[in-house]
């Protein structure tokens, strides 16, 4: 597992900001609001450096290929504001790039405040942490969208009961893939860790620890079937689920992709001390042939279950 940065530090910030914190590399240029440099890179290819900070603010990016990357990883801290009552980014460009960027406190009226809403282009996320929030990111974009997260960090996220329908540290779907690797999901609020309806995913590497979690549900849940991998995880159940009866669910919803060959493999699964439910390592609706290898469960943790 790569290392990732702590809590701890992340929060220990700066609480202000530089004048013009945030600077356009390809010109040198400052600017005191995140959209008026977001703005300047227009339709082009540009980098915003973010100086450390605690951020009351927000940008939607209607254009271009975006990179928001702060300058000391884990000491740029936006929170509480949105744009579009969505996000504190709200992308819908060509592509973007978030780097070292911390994401906390996001909460709005539908229950799917976010850190990052992608709704067009390409997605990466590096070292990123999404803290104490409805969502982490979220999106649904019809076209062949991919979408990379790596050694980022999700915590106290998801939510049941504050609006009609729930909210996830992740829920992404497109026509392309979605990638999570090496990253952190822990403390989770309500609903799922990671809840994807892609057609290719990989997730491989990532700790989901729900031992702190209250009214979660699943740690992962591929909603409409799923090709690709999900290995090397490493999985702890809480006791506190609102839903304690899987960890990973394949096409519960529904057989919109294909999900054979699908391989689930190399994971480890354990039950928190004082857990009660006994879950099922692997339920899988879609009826198809999975390719199920070895994977570590621990006691009280049945394999497979077919519905």
């Amino acid at each position: 597992m790569y290392r990732i940065l702590s809590l701890v530090a992340l929060l220990a910030a700066p609480a202000m900001a530089a004048e013009r914190p945030f600077t356009v590399v390809e010109t040198g240029r400052g600017y005191s609001d995140l959209q008026d440099a977001v703005r300047a890179i227009g339709g082009g290819t540009g980098t915003i450096v973010i100086a450390p900070g605690v951020y009351r603010d927000c940008a939607v990016q209607a254009e271009g290929r975006v990179t928001y990357r702060a300058a000391e990883p884990g000491k740029a801290i936006f929170e509480r504001t949105v744009c579009e009552d969505k996000a504190a980014l709200v992308l819908r460009g060509a592509g973007s790039r978030i780097e070292g960027i911390v994401f906390r406190g996001y909460r709005v009226a539908d229950g799917n405040g976010a850190g990052i809403r992608t709704e067009a282009g390409d997605l990466t996320v590096v070292n990123a942490t999404f803290l104490d929030s409805q969502e982490g990111i979220i999106g649904n974009v019809p076209g062949g969208q991919r979408i990379v997260i790596d050694r980022s960090t999700f915590a106290g996220l998801g939510q049941c009961d504050e609006a009609p329908n729930c909210s996830h540290a992740i829920y992404l779907g497109n026509q392309g893939s979605v990638t999570v690797t090496h990253s952190r999901f822990e403390r989770g609020t309500g609903g799922h860790y990671v809840k994807l309806r892609s057609p290719m995913v990989t997730i491989d590497d990532n700790s989901f620890d729900d031992s702190a979690g209250r009214k979660t549900n699943y740690m992962i849940d591929l909603s409409e079937g799923a090709r690709g991998r999900v290995s090397d995880n490493v999985f702890v159940q809480g006791r506190a689920k609102e839903n304690g009866s899987a960890m990973i669910v394949v096409a519960a919803e529904a057989r919109t992709y294909p999900s054979a060959g699908l391989v689930i493999e190399g994971n480890d699964a354990r039950l928190a001390p004082r857990a009660t439910s006994r879950p099922a390592f692997l339920v899988d609706y879609s009826h198809q042939r999975l390719a199920v290898g070895a994977n570590r469960l621990g006691a009280g943790i049945k394999p497979f279950e077919l519905r």
